[in-house]
C-alpha cells in the first residue's frame, strides 16, 4: 500500500440547466478547494444531457448517450488536466466492437484516460429497456495511491466481484451509483458497507439525486454519498467514515490512509481479509495509468 488518498464522493443533482462540461468544472473546482486528489461521480451522471435530448423514450435516450460517449469522456479528460484532478467519471454508455452497448466507468488522470471498468451485472432496466450487454470481469487500476477498484452500482452487491479486486491489490473500491427507489439505495449502501467490512478496505458511494421530469432513464433518483471502512479497531463503530444525508447533493470527503487498513488486518478484533474462505476467484487484470504521479 502507499500514501493517503483525499477522496471526494459526489451526490450529483440531476437537471437540464447546465451542459456537462460546465457542471463538471464546478464540482472539480469545489473538490480541489477541499484538497481532493480524486473525484468520484455517480453512474449515468455524464449522460443526463444526452438523456434529456432523447425525448423520453428509453431506447432513444440510450442511443443519444452512446452517440455522445466519446465527447463526454474527452470533456472529463480536459477537466482532469485543467484542474490537476483524477476523476472516476460515473458511467457512459459505450458501443463495443461487436456493436453492443455497455455501461462503463472511465478513470481519468490529469495525463489522460487510464481505462474503463465495465458494469458486469445488468439491472432489469438495463437488460430489458436498454438491451445493454454485460461488461467484462473486474479490473484494478494502478494509480499514485496504489491499486483502486471500481464496482459500478449493482456490481457492489456481489461479493466475489469486489473480492477479485481486493485480491488483486485494491485497497479502496469506488462505487458510482444510480438508484430510483429507497430500496435500491439501501441495497447499494448496505452492500458497500458489507464489502468494506468483509475485505477490510475502503468503499465509497456516489449517487445521482433529484428528478428529471420527462426523462425515462433518470426520472427519479435517490441515495446518499458515503465513504465506509472496516467496523473494527481504529475505525468508527459503525464503519461510517463520512456520509451525507439522503438526497443531499454535494461532496462527501475523507482522507483515506492505507496504513489504517494494514493495522486492522494485523490487529483487528477479527481478520476478515485473511479469513476469507478459500474459494477460487478468477484473476483480475491490472490497468496501468498513463501517469501515476498525483
Amino acid at each position: 500500500m502507499t500514501r493517503p488518498l483525499r477522496l471526494a464522493a459526489l451526490a450529483w443533482p440531476v437537471g437540464r440547466e447546465d451542459g456537462f462540461a460546465a457542471k463538471l468544472d464546478h464540482w472539480c473546482e469545489t473538490a480541489r478547494r477541499e484538497r481532493a486528489d480524486l473525484l468520484l461521480l455517480p453512474e449515468y451522471a455524464p449522460c443526463e444531457g444526452a438523456f434529456a435530448r432523447g425525448g423520453g423514450s428509453a431506447m432513444a435516450e440510450r442511443d443519444a448517450a452512446a452517440d455522445e460517449a466519446d465527447r463526454l469522456v474527452a470533456e472529463m479528460a480536459a477537466a482532469a488536466a485543467r484542474h490537476g484532478l483524477w476523476i472516476a467519471g460515473g458511467t457512459v454508455l459505450r458501443r463495443n466492437d461487436a456493436g453492443g452497448i455497455v455501461n462503463a466507468c472511465p478513470l481519468v488522470s490529469p495525463a489522460g484516460v487510464a481505462g474503463f471498468q465495465e458494469k458486469r451485472t445488468r439491472t432489469g432496466f438495463e437488460r430489458a429497456s436498454w438491451t445493454l450487454v454485460p461488461g467484462g470481469w473486474p479490473a484494478v487500476f494502478d494509480t499514485p495511491w496504489g491499486r483502486l477498484g471500481i464496482a459500478v452500482c449493482y456490481d457492489v452487491e456481489f461479493p466475489p466481484l469486489v473480492r477479485a479486486q481486493v485480491e488483486a491489490g485494491a485497497w479502496a473500491v469506488l462505487v458510482p451509483a444510480s438508484t430510483d427507489t429507497p430500496n435500491g439505495a439501501t441495497r447499494v449502501t448496505v452492500s458497500a458497507r458489507a464489502r468494506a467490512i468483509e475485505n477490510q478496505v475502503f468503499v465509497a458511494v456516489a449517487p445521482t439525486v433529484g428528478a428529471m421530469a420527462g426523462c425515462e432513464s433518470l426520472d427519479a433518483n435517490t441515495g446518499r454519498a458515503g465513504i465506509y471502512g472496516p467496523a473494527d479497531r481504529g475505525f468508527a463503530e459503525d464503519g461510517i467514515i463520512a456520509e451525507a444525508a439522503t438526497d443531499a447533493p454535494g461532496l462527501v470527503l475523507a482522507t483515506l490512509d492505507p496504513a489504517g487498513l494494514e493495522a486492522v488486518r494485523r490487529e483487528g478484533a477479527v481478520l476478515n481479509h485473511a479469513d476469507w474462505p478459500p474459494v477460487p476467484v478468477p484473476p483480475c487484470p491490472v490497468i496501468h495509468s498513463p501517469d501515476r504521479s498525483a
